[in-house]
């Protein structure tokens, strides 16, 4: 390690669990995935994650294209990889030159049939792989007939390099709305913006909520209950702020037995029950040294589960939110993308269709809501 450099990430994800088809397993298969650099560094070492998986998952080859060479990733020594179930590798440091804004292409061969079952969904202008048939991990330009484009990010959680001590990461914490647009959002503000000493990181898996999580095949790909996420998720090389976002599932997922069964109304939790779900979060956040912000609840008018109680709900713990001395800071994407003649429903503009999740034009107002002093 050169003197006074440190380790930070510059690109990750959650883990969190495949939707369970019949085609779960994958054989003679490259995944690669695009890293955008947002600053230099000496070295790079990536995280291979197989937190949900319940087999083994051997990485065959492993390479990173980066100054029009391809550099063969190592684990402690050996070029394959096997990581247990429920285990992750981290690669030995490669020593590269790493320059701010250029990208990095990480590739890795699956030969043997695999479980894809340790995945997680992003999308948004930075976050786009694909997969292809065979090995093409040395093939710097792989033919569009042979692969196809995927969000869908397996295995790779965590890409960190060595730089100078003033380089730190921010954590996006939550569900599906930061699972899409806004994080990339934020990394293209701080870059066009002039924070260059800031990566920002994603943690968001769709569908999932703080206290509860589904224990059947039909809905187990809607992710991990916040206790089984947070504290794996969160701690990040270099970082040292998390900014939460999550509880809107908890409120509108049940729905009653009769109308189905997996969702029955006793996993509505109370108000109280969401804040103090919130308050873990917190605490968990202060004991890995980070300071806190949390962003209040988007509007979900005319959602197909919105309900004048589960409005009252989300005001209820958006006000905890909005007051309390817990946090370092409250992020208002409500009122900021909230209809002021309706705010219980999304600026017309800022809402994609389905009145839960903002548009294009909401996550890139979602990322301006963040204050500067956190990007500085």
């Amino acid at each position: 390690m050169e003197h006074n450099q440190h380790w930070v990430s510059v690109w990750g994800n959650a883990v969190s669990v495949a939707e369970n088809r019949p085609e779960r397993y994958a054989k003679d298969i490259t995944i690669r995935y695009p890293i955008h650099i947002p600053f230099g560094g000496s070295a790079i070492r990536l995280t291979f994650d197989n937190y949900c998986g319940t087999e083994p998952v051997t990485l065959h080859k492993t390479t990173v294209f980066y100054g029009g060479s391809f550099h063969p990733v190592f684990f402690g020594g050996n070029r394959e990889a096997t990581i247990g179930a429920g285990e992750k590798a981290v690669s030995d440091p490669l020593a590269i030159h790493l320059n701010e804004g250029e990208i990095v292409q990480v590739s890795f061969y699956l030969k043997d049939f695999t479980l894809m079952r340790s995945v997680v969904y992003a999308c948004g202008p930075l976050s786009e792989g694909l997969y292809a048939n065979g090995d093409e991990t040395e093939n710097a330009k792989i033919d569009i007939v042979t692969s196809r484009k995927t969000h869908l990010f397996y295995f790779l959680s965590n890409v960190s390099v060595l730089t100078e001590p003033e380089k730190r990461a921010i954590v996006c914490y939550g569900d599906s709305i930061t699972a899409q647009d806004w994080p990339d959002y934020l990394a293209l503000r701080c870059f066009t913006e002039g924070y260059g000493n800031t990566a920002v990181i994603r943690r968001a898996t769709s569908g999932s909520r703080i206290l509860r999580q589904y224990d059947c095949l039909t809905y187990e790909s809607y992710g991990l209950s916040g206790s089984n996420r947070f504290a794996h998720e969160v701690p990040t090389d270099g970082a040292d702020v998390v900014i939460i976002q999550q509880g809107i599932n908890d409120i509108i997922h049940p729905v009653g037995e009769s109308v189905n069964v997996f969702r029955p109304m006793s996993e509505l939790p109370t108000v109280e029950e969401l804040i103090e779900g919130l308050k873990m979060y917190i605490s968990q956040a202060r004991s890995f040294g980070y300071r806190v912000y949390v962003g209040t609840l988007l509007p979900m008018g005319g959602w197909r589960t919105d309900a004048p109680f589960r409005q009252e709900m989300r005001h209820a713990y958006n006000e905890f939110i909005r007051t309390t001395d817990l946090i370092d800071g409250c992020i208002d994407f409500d009122k900021a993308l909230q209809d002021p003649e309706r705010p219980n429903h999304f600026l017309p503009e800022y809402d994609s269709g389905d009145h839960l999740h903002p548009s294009k034009a909401g996550y890139e107002r979602m990322a301006k809501e963040i204050p500067a002093q956190l990007l500085k």
